[in-house]
C-alpha cells in the first residue's frame, strides 16, 4: 500500500501573485483574484485543528469502520485539510498534535476495487 514516505503527497495551489496557498487545487485566487496559480505539493505532517466522530451512517457511505472519525488539519503552508482520521480513537485526539498524511483504502467500488483516499494520522503511531 502507498504511505507518504514512498512520495504520497497533496497536491495543492499557490497564488503567484500574492502567495496564498489552497487545497484543493485552484484555478483562481480567493484572496486577491488573480488568475496566476501554480501547482505545489503540500507538507505530510500538520497539526490537529479540530475533529467530531460522525455516528450515523451517511446516506451512500460505502466504508465499513463506525464511528467515521473526522478533523481538521492545519499544514505548516497555512492550509487546513478536512480529512478521515485513521488509527487513532476519539479519546486519544487532542488539539494540537502532530498528524501525518498516509494513504490507505476508504472503501471498495461496486467492482471490488479498493478505492485509496488521504487520511490524517496521529504522528506516535
Amino acid at each position: 500500500m502507498p504511505s507518504n514516505q514512498e512520495g504520497g503527497h497533496l497536491i495543492g495551489s499557490r497564488c503567484r501573485s500574492c502567495g496564498e496557498v489552497f487545497f484543493p487545487q485552484q484555478t483562481a485566487c480567493t484572496h486577491c483574484f488573480k488568475q496566476d496559480m501554480e501547482v505545489v505539493p503540500l507538507s505530510t505532517r500538520g497539526k490537529l485543528h479540530s475533529y467530531t466522530a460522525i455516528r450515523q451512517r451517511p446516506p451512500d457511505y460505502k466504508g465499513e469502520a463506525m464511528p467515521l472519525l473526522v478533523g481538521e488539519i492545519d499544514l505548516p503552508e497555512m492550509v487546513r485539510v478536512t480529512t478521515p482520521l485513521t488509527k487513532c480513537v476519539i479519546e486519544e485526539l487532542v488539539i494540537d498534535m502532530e498528524m501525518e498524511l498516509v494513504l490507505e483504502p476508504l472503501y471498495r467500488d461496486d467492482a471490488g476495487r479498493e478505492v485509496i483516499s488521504f487520511k490524517f494520522k496521529p504522528l506516535s503511531r
